[in-house]
């Protein structure tokens, strides 16, 4: 795993005094009672949670306070701020708070005002927890993202139920006159699947004295879901709430949107995310240890880790760790992008944890950019004006310029691939995510989502599996567009992911056509009218149950019922390419598929595709990346009547090609490379504008009779330049005779697309790096 790059600094001059630190995250406990799916405690990169004592004894708090009073005693501190964090706090229990804070209290509160606050699910809020905030004078902030279907997106039980009831009583404790004066506000998190106006709404409807809401935990690696056409979804999400909330008199703090207005008018910023105001903040773990801002546990693991403790190490140590020391440091801190900004003064690079990207660490813009910058501009155009002609030079997408780059030379690395494929899949964890609220209301989707939720913390692997199988994808697309007759579809998911996690399950799946559909693994024929069966699955086995028949299969083994019907492998070395003739949502390419093939024909195939693929490690080795990472299934298509060789790709189905017989693998390879294109492209397109969408016009193409749109364009260049490099490095006449063709094609298109003025910003610099591509062979 890459290192983050560490902060500029001058190694000839001497060492500088630390700059003060006033604000702590004490880490009360290292569990929690909620499994939420965006945590980037428990389900991001890092898992040092694991290996963390669960609660915080007395003598690490007694340590930790008298380090913090030592420090501010040091630097003249007027006021210290701790929030006491997790985890859940409120795990510790009503008597270890009381023992915690009269600590805090008693030890710091002699050399400065101690503002103490905890922020907590509220799951566990009582009156005899809140007598004890009261007492302390501890503020508490609360987490909810909304209406019980907002919420319920992310912040559910470990056992997938809702939260929401007893998130809603614990504000209502809060709202009682005895305890309003320890109410601190809520935290919300973004989704953009959540309507944001009702969001605002639920949100004021619990009366709190203030309102934050946090963009979700991504990074260049782990990029924000994007819907297609729309450059600053986040920033739109957050704008929809600041134009109503203006509308409304500001009825209450929004800290995001008070800071910005803040900066916007010189002043200081209440929140890291936006601003360059120093983020004087370190964490310190259950076990004692000194730990950076812990969000940073959603780059990669032991990224938030010091290697300092509060037994040993003074609080200046921690001070001066790189990792903190550039959080303070303001303009200087950020990376050359960034430092250029013409409104980098009102997002101050937005969140650091935020530009992590593997090889450059965190000295990279935001992976919310393009957000951060809509909102500066929005929420205070007079502030920060930006002319065009002073913009970053750099796409505003959520693919940074160097993975842009390299896509657009027509090839691609193994890294930048490999980012499309995490960007697919979470899209469709996005899209699975989405039909929760509809899930909750069919026993077996219900049924199906519950499980899904579990593997997910238990078996992230296993679920990762089949959430990349490209017919998942395709499947949640049709539900998402009204095809809720197909949502029990779910349970059939979550029990393929069951099958792979070797986990012990039990559950109804829906029977379509009179079989079982276990995506990934194959279908299973079952001999009954019933429109459901029951499974059993217990390490690998799976156990079918429908009118009366019992039904045993292994999908990992070659012996097996004859009703059983396994997804055929093809094994080139490296990952497994499914041989998809099984899959009910593989017609999707606008060209028949085969049905099942014999096992002849099958064995056929799977040489030919294996042979097809290691030709292209030899012959075409700068796409060998693409199609290593990101082709998982070859859907077989059955001929075409005029014998013409066809192949197919959809965005739907991010991962599958579709073909028909080809001639031999020489020609295989190329269709392969030819459509692997489609799916990289398409993938980029799933995050980054490259052209505008609202333009209609046509463009004419050499390759096609009828005038294309600049998407149909631009896809074709994309996949024409590829092979045009594959007959570039074959030998012969005719060789060379179809590379000139095809080179002659994409450049005439290229020029044609590039005059035509319909692409972005982002969009310009791609399809030029594609002209230079063609431009540099001999």
């Amino acid at each position: 795993m890459s290192q983050p790059s560490p902060p500029r600094s001058d190694p000839a001059a001497p060492a500088a005094p630390v700059a003060p630190l006033s604000q702590y995250v004490l880490k009360l406990t290292s569990r929690c009672d909620l499994a939420c799916d965006h945590c980037y405690v428990y389900e991001h990169p890092d898992q040092s949670w694991r290996h963390q004592p669960r609660v915080m004894t007395p003598a690490t708090v007694e340590a930790a306070a008298h380090r913090i009073a030592e420090h501010a005693a040091a630097h003249g501190l007027g006021t210290v701020r701790v929030v006491l964090h997790g985890g859940e706090p409120l795990l510790a229990g009503a008597a270890r708070l009381d023992r915690t804070a009269a600590t805090l209290r008693r030890v710091v509160g002699p050399v400065a005002r101690l503002d103490l606050r905890m922020q907590s699910n509220g799951l566990l809020l009582t009156p005899a927890v809140c007598d004890v905030l009261v007492a302390h004078d501890v503020k508490v902030g609360i987490s909810l993202d909304g209406d019980r279907a907002a919420n319920d997106r992310h912040r559910r039980h470990v056992d997938g139920a809702s939260s929401h009831a007893q998130v809603l009583r614990a504000l209502a404790l809060l709202r009682r006159p005895a305890y309003r004066g320890v109410y601190a506000g809520i935290l919300c998190t973004v989704d953009l699947a959540n309507d944001p106006i009702r969001v605002y709404e639920a949100l004021l409807a619990e009366q709190p004295p203030r309102i934050d809401f946090l963009l979700p935990h991504h990074n260049w690696d782990r990029p924000p879901v994007r819907p297609d056409g729309v450059a600053t979804p986040y920033a739109d999400w957050l704008l929809a709430i600041h134009r109503r909330w203006l509308a409304d008199g500001r009825p209450v703090p929004i800290r995001v949107l008070e800071s910005l207005l803040a900066t916007a008018a010189g002043g200081a910023s209440a929140t890291e995310a936006v601003g360059l105001g120093p983020a004087d903040l370190v964490v310190i773990e259950t076990d004692g240890s000194f730990e950076q801002v812990d969000s940073l546990k959603s780059a990669y693991h032991g990224a938030a880790v010091t290697g300092l403790d509060v037994f040993r190490h003074r609080v200046d140590d921690a001070a001066a760790h790189p990792g903190i020391a550039v959080r303070q440091s303001g303009l200087t801190g950020l990376c050359d992008t960034c430092q250029a900004c013409p409104v980098v003064e009102g997002c101050g690079g937005g969140l650091y944890t935020h530009r992590y990207r593997s090889g450059s660490g965190f000295d990279n813009p935001s992976v919310y950019c393009a957000d951060l910058a809509a909102l500066v501009r929005e929420t205070a155009p007079a502030a920060a004006p930006a002319p065009a002609a002073e913009a970053p030079s750099g796409p505003a997408d959520a693919l940074s310029p160097v993975v842009l780059d390299d896509l657009g030379t027509g090839q691609g690395t193994g890294e930048s691939v490999g980012h499309l494929a995490s960007v697919h899949l979470g899209v469709t964890r996005a899209l699975v995510v989405a039909l929760s609220p509809a899930a909750a209301g069919d026993p077996l989707a219900a049924a199906g989502w519950d499980l899904l939720v579990d593997l997910d913390v238990g078996a992230p692997d296993a679920v990762h599996t089949v959430l990349s199988h490209p017919f998942v994808r395709r499947w949640a697309q049709q539900c998402r567009a009204g095809a809720t007759d197909h949502l029990p579809h779910l349970a059939c998911v979550a029990a393929a992911a069951a099958v792979h996690a070797r986990a012990d399950a039990e559950l109804a799946v829906p029977v379509r056509d009179g079989v079982v559909h276990l995506p990934t693994l194959g279908v299973l024929a079952l001999d009954t009218d019933a429109g459901t069966a029951t499974l059993s699955v217990s390490r690998g086995a799976v156990e079918a149950r429908a009118g009366g028949r019992s039904v045993r299969i292994r999908p990992d083994e070659p012996e097996n019922p004859d009703g059983w019907r396994p997804v055929r492998r093809v094994r080139p070395g490296g990952r497994d390419i499914l041989l998809e003739d099984t899959d009910p949502y593989r017609d999707c390419f606008g060209l028949p598929p085969t049905g099942r093939l014999a096992p002849e024909a099958a064995g056929r195939w799977a040489a030919q595709v294996r042979r097809a693929v290691r030709r292209v490690d030899t012959e075409a080795e700068d796409y060998s990346a693409g199609v290593r990472t990101l082709l998982r299934a070859v859907v077989p298509l059955r001929p075409d009547p005029t014998g013409r060789s066809r192949s197919a790709a959809a965005r739907s189905a991010f991962g599958a090609v579709a073909v028909t017989p080809a001639a031999d693998d020489a020609a295989l390879a190329v269709l392969l490379v030819h459509e692997v294109q489609h799916l990289k492209l398409g993938a980029v397109l799933d995050v980054c504008d490259l052209f505008d969408p609202a333009d209609s016009r046509m463009l004419r193409v050499p390759w096609r009779d009828d005038p294309r749109p600049v998407e149909g364009a631009l896809h074709g260049i994309y996949a024409h330049l590829a092979v045009a490099d594959v007959w570039r490095r074959r030998p012969g006449r005719a060789a060379m005779g179809t590379f000139r063709r095809y080179r002659d094609w994409t450049t005439g298109a290229t020029d044609a697309l590039l005059d035509l003025g319909a692409l972005t910003e982002a969009g310009e610099r791609f399809v030029r790096r594609m002209r230079a591509t063609v431009d540099g062979w001999p």
